[in-house]
């Protein structure tokens, strides 16, 4: 069983699993891996155990569209993403690993006035937080994406988009990997195929956990880092979360000759367009409407978001798909994550986080890491708190996460 779960030497084989630890991250995705990491680096907290169910960056850490971005539309949401695109940035070097990282630049499609309004909105925002983001019309789109379909007769008319030039796309597996080994040079163990299967509590504080064979681990805090699983953690602690699961499709073609080197995003046509470092056409659209923990792919997605890929790049009619996927996604009800404390002492969760978690996979590593380690929470992450739900002071991202990403 050992053997399944072992990735070649970039983390050590870990030992049998000690009784108590400083921290337990439960999820061993991007988040769960940096908070590991920076613990390490930043505050010199090395006793940590990360429990992955399945193996490392099997979840939507493996599942997601690479692309990162930081052109949202609340001053909180902007400013918060800001700060991780700005940590990816020097990311391989701090790592000593090769991300793949390219900023090639993010455009956001308007296809009417009203969309162009919004634009005009998403761009002042982000003026007013310092980040490089304007709205350009259907000539300079056309002019940055010569191989896309920018017609006025078309069903989707590009009345011009939203320009974010450092959004770009990096390779998502190398960022887990990178955290993993990092965090494995940090001190953390990490254990794979070891599926918590019980959260303890005495009073009003969290204890430790039991995996799968009936292991309890005393811990003094635990974190919750697995996205679309939260709620059934949380609801071992008897803690409800206001967040539900779907799924989110996508898939790859075939690799052809590059002719794209933006990301293209479409709110109204529901998809978003971005081309490997490999040739594929990389291709998803919006998460399903049903709640579910099934992650089948359906029809229905490959048919529409081939359609409307199509109307943008024609010339794509005969390429073929190569493969497609699903992962799943936890929304709360503002599209804004819940981050930090609880009301039970020591457990912590990184959860809400809809379609674009991995985006924000550093800065919730560093802020996530600073709260455990001072108990105080960072400012930056201080408006996504659970409160907010309860206090009517809630954070809405929909419009800038309309199509997911």
């Amino acid at each position: 069983m050992r053997d399944l779960f072992r990735f070649s030497r970039m983390w050590r084989e870990p030992q049998e699993l000690k009784d108590s630890y400083d921290v337990v991250i439960i999820g061993g995705g991007s988040h769960g891996l940096a908070t590991a990491y920076y613990l390490a680096k930043n505050h010199g907290v090395t006793d940590i155990c990360i429990l992955e169910k399945n193996y490392i960056g099997a979840g939507a850490s493996g599942r997601n569209t690479t692309i990162l971005r930081s052109n949202y539309k609340t001053p909180e949401g902007a400013r918060f993403y800001d700060q991780s695109v700005k940590l990816y940035e020097h990311l391989s070097q701090d790592l000593d690993f090769n991300l793949m990282f390219s900023q090639i630049g993010h455009l956001t499609l308007a296809h009417t006035d009203r969309a162009m309004f919004v634009m005009h909105e998403r761009a002042e925002v982000n003026r007013l937080e310092g980040i490089d983001t304007k709205v350009v019309d259907a000539a300079q789109v056309q002019k940055m994406v010569p191989a896309m379909q920018v017609t006025e007769d078309a069903e989707y008319p590009i009345m011009g988009a939203l320009y974010h030039p450092p959004g770009g796309i990096i390779r998502h597996d190398a960022v887990v990997w990178g955290y993993a080994r990092g965090a494995d040079r940090g001190g953390a163990e990490i254990h794979q195929g070891c599926e918590v299967t019980d959260i303890h509590t005495e009073g009003d504080r969290v204890t430790g956990v039991t995996v799968n064979g009936g292991k309890r681990i005393n811990a003094g805090q635990v974190l919750s880092a697995t996205a679309g699983w939260s709620s059934i953690l949380s609801d071992m602690v008897g803690m409800e979360l206001p967040i539900t699961t779907h799924i989110l499709q996508a898939f790859v073609t075939e690799p052809v000759k590059p002719i794209l080197d933006k990301v293209i995003v479409s709110s109204q046509m529901h998809v978003y367009i971005s081309q490997t470092d490999r040739g594929e056409f990389l291709i998803g659209s919006e998460i399903e409407p049903w709640t579910t923990y099934r992650m089948n792919g359906t029809l229905n997605f490959l048919q529409e978001s081939t359609r409307h890929a199509l109307e943008l790049f024609p010339q794509l009619e005969r390429t073929r798909m190569l493969r497609s996927w699903a992962g799943l996604c936890d929304l709360s009800p503002d599209y804004s994550p819940i981050l930090g404390k609880t009301e039970l002492e020591g457990f912590h969760v990184s959860t809400g986080w809809g379609t674009y978690g991995f985006k924000a996979a550093p800065i919730v590593g560093v802020t996530l890491a600073e709260l455990i380690a001072t108990g105080k929470t960072p400012d930056l992450i201080a408006p996504f708190a659970v409160e907010r739900f309860y206090t009517d002071t809630l954070v809405s991202e929909l419009g800038a996460a309309a199509v997911s990403h």
